[in-house]
C-alpha cells in the first residue's frame, strides 16, 4: 500500500516534457537510456566488440576501400595521414654507450650504416619492390582504409640481403575469419582467424596462402589455410576496446557521409550537365510532342546538346528554361558535411577541404596544432608496435650473423638491452610564423622551459641536435677552406642591440705621455700670456 501511494504521489510532482508524470524508474535513469517515442529506432543490444567485429568488419573493409579508391576525399584523408605520420620515412639513430656512459661512436656508425643498407627494397622486402620507408607509408595506409595489418617476419636472406630477415605485408582479407580449426594449444580458442589464449593473447594466426579476392592463375590451385606462430607476426591496428581481436576501418564513423558526399557531387553535376544542354522548349497547341524520335514503343528520344532549339511551326510556343544549377546551396550544404567527416576522420577541416575562407590565422593555427598532436600520438604508437619490435629482431639477426662485427657476442647476449638502445626520429613540422614562433622558443632556451634539442625535434623534419651540429660544423669548415663569409657565420654577425664596445683601459706609459702633453700645452699658453 505503501509503495502504490509513493507511485502516485510521483506521478503528481514529476512531470515530463510531454506534461505526463515518469513512474519512479524512469525517474531515475539518465536521459539517454529513457525510453521514448523519439528514441524507439536507437539501438540498445549488449553485444561484444568482437561480435560486432563478424558482422561488419568484411563488408565495413570492402566500402572503406572503395572509397579510398575513387572518392577524392576520403583518399585525401588516407594520404593526410601517410604524410604526417610517416612522412618520407621514420630514421633512427643508434645511442649505445660505453662502460663510461658515453656514446660509442664506432658501433651506432657500424649499426647505423647497417641498417640503412638493409632497407633496400631488395633486402628487407619478401617481394624485393618496397623500400622500408615505403613500407611504412603502405603500413598505416592500410590501417587506415582497413583498420589493420599484418607482417609475417621471415628469417631468411633475400636478395643480396646480408642480414637474414625481411618482411611481409599481409592483407587483413587474408586472415581466415570464418575458419575454425581446432586449436592447437590447451584451452585454446580462434577467433576471427586469430588463436588466442585464455587471457586474449594472440598464439597463431591463420592465414589463406592467397588474397580470396585474387584470380587463381594456375589450374588447379588452391587456397591453403596455414597456421603461423604469433611470434612470426606483427599485427598492426589500434585497439579502440578490449577485448577486441581486430579492428574497424578507421572511417567507419563518416563512411556513409563519405558516400552521400559523392553521389550528391555526382547528382549535382549530371543536373548542371543537363541544364546546360538546352536553352528552351516548344509548346504544341495540339498537345503532341515534337521533339524527338519516335521508339518502337511509342515513346520519343529526345538528345539533348548546348543551345539546342527546334523549329518552331505555325502555332507553337517557345518557352525559355533557365537553368537552376549550380545548385547555390551546395558549397554551404558540403562545407558542413565535410566538418562532420573531418571531425569523425580524424584531421581537421581546414588540412582536408584545403579551405581557409571561413578561418583567421589564429584558428588555423590552432586546428593545425590541433592536428599535430594527433600526429605524435599516431607516431609514437607506430614507433612502438612496429618499429621497435623490427629493429629488435633485425639487430638480433645483424649481430648473429655477423653483419656487425663490432658488437661483442657475448656481451650482447648478457645484456641486448644496452645494444637495443635507440632513438627513432620522426618528421617533424615547419614553423607557421617562423618570426613570432622562433622568437618564442629563443626566449624559452634562455629561461630553460625547453632545450635546443626538443625545438630541433618539434621543427625539424627527422633530424635532431647532433645530426644539426655536425652538418653545421661541416659547412663552416668548408667555409673557412674556401675563404667564404655569409651572414650564416656567427662569427660575421654582428648583434644590433648589443652595446658599444668599450673603450680599452689605457696603460701606465700612456698616461705618463698624456700627463706630459697637458703640461706642454699649459707652459705654452702660459707663456704667450706673458708675451702679450
Amino acid at each position: 500500500m505503501l509503495d502504490r501511494l509513493r507511485a502516485q504521489l510521483a506521478k503528481i510532482l514529476m512531470p515530463t516534457p510531454s506534461g505526463r508524470r515518469l513512474p519512479m524508474r524512469q525517474q531515475r535513469m539518465y536521459a539517454m537510456a529513457r525510453p521514448g517515442r523519439l528514441t524507439s529506432g536507437w539501438g540498445t543490444s549488449t553485444t561484444s566488440e568482437d561480435s560486432e567485429l563478424s558482422s561488419s568488419l568484411r563488408t565495413a573493409r570492402n566500402r572503406s576501400r572503395e572509397l579510398c579508391r575513387d572518392a577524392g576525399y576520403a583518399k585525401r584523408a588516407k594520404v593526410i595521414v601517410q604524410n604526417n605520420v610517416i612522412g618520407t620515412g621514420i630514421g633512427l639513430q643508434a645511442k649505445v654507450e660505453t662502460s663510461r656512459g658515453e656514446l660509442n661512436e664506432r658501433i651506432n656508425d657500424d649499426i647505423e650504416s647497417a641498417h640503412e643498407e638493409w632497407c633496400q627494397a631488395t633486402h628487407c622486402h619478401t617481394g624485393q619492390s618496397l623500400h622500408f620507408n615505403a613500407m611504412e607509408r603502405q603500413l598505416i595506409g592500410q590501417v587506415f582504409e582497413a583498420g589493420e595489418i599484418f607482417v609475417h617476419l621471415h628469417r631468411s636472406r633475400f636478395g643480396q640481403s646480408r642480414v637474414p630477415l625481411a618482411l611481409e605485408v599481409i592483407e587483413p582479407e587474408r586472415i581466415a575469419d570464418e575458419f575454425h580449426p581446432m586449436p592447437v594449444a590447451e584451452q585454446a580458442r580462434v577467433k576471427l582467424g586469430v588463436e588466442l589464449d585464455g587471457f586474449g593473447a594472440p598464439l597463431a594466426y591463420w592465414i589463406r596462402e592467397l588474397h580470396p579476392g585474387d584470380l587463381r592463375w594456375t589450374a588447379g590451385q588452391t587456397n591453403r589455410v596455414e597456421r603461423v606462430p604469433a611470434s612470426d607476426i606483427i599485427h598492426l591496428r589500434i585497439i579502440d576496446r578490449w577485448p577486441q581481436t581486430r579492428s574497424m576501418p578507421w572511417m567507419h564513423a563518416t563512411a556513409r557521409k563519405f558516400n552521400d558526399m559523392d553521389g550528391l557531387t555526382e547528382a549535382e553535376i549530371t543536373a548542371a550537365r543537363a541544364a546546360a544542354c538546352y536553352m528552351g522548349f516548344i509548346e504544341s497547341p495540339d498537345g503532341e510532342t515534337q521533339m524527338g524520335d519516335e521508339l518502337p514503343d511509342g515513346s520519343k528520344e529526345v538528345e539533348l546538346s548546348p543551345a539546342m532549339i527546334e523549329h518552331l511551326a505555325p502555332g507553337e510556343k517557345f518557352n525559355y528554361a533557365a537553368p537552376n544549377r549550380p545548385n547555390a546551396q551546395l558549397d554551404p550544404f558540403m562545407r558542413m558535411m565535410l566538418r562532420e567527416v573531418a571531425a569523425g576522420t580524424g584531421p581537421s577541416y581546414e588540412s582536408l577541404s584545403r579551405d581557409y575562407s571561413q578561418s583567421n590565422y589564429s584558428s588555423s593555427r590552432l586546428a593545425l596544432l590541433d592536428d599535430r598532436d594527433l600526429w605524435r600520438v599516431l607516431q609514437m604508437w607506430f614507433i612502438r608496435d612496429f618499429r621497435m619490435r623490427v629493429y629488435q629482431e633485425w639487430l638480433q639477426q645483424a649481430a648473429l650473423s655477423r653483419t656487425i662485427t663490432s658488437i661483442p657476442l657475448e656481451q650482447y647476449a648478457i645484456n641486448p638491452a644496452k645494444f637495443e638502445a635507440v632513438r627513432f626520429k620522426p618528421r617533424g613540422w615547419g614553423w607557421i610564423d617562423p618570426t613570432k614562433e622562433v622568437e618564442a622558443y629563443e626566449k624559452a632556451i634562455r629561461n630553460g622551459f625547453t632545450t635546443v634539442g626538443r625545438v630541433i625535434a618539434q621543427t625539424a623534419d627527422g633530424s635532431d641536435l647532433e645530426d644539426i651540429l655536425k652538418e653545421r660544423k661541416q659547412e663552416l669548415e668548408m667555409m673557412e677552406r674556401m675563404g667564404l663569409k655569409f651572414e650564416t657565420d656567427p662569427s660575421t654577425v654582428k648583434d644590433p642591440n648589443a652595446a658599444p664596445p668599450a673603450a680599452p683601459a689605457p696603460s701606465g706609459d700612456q698616461v705618463a705621455n698624456d700627463a706630459a702633453v697637458q703640461n706642454a700645452e699649459k707652459m705654452l699658453r702660459d707663456a704667450g700670456r706673458t708675451h702679450v
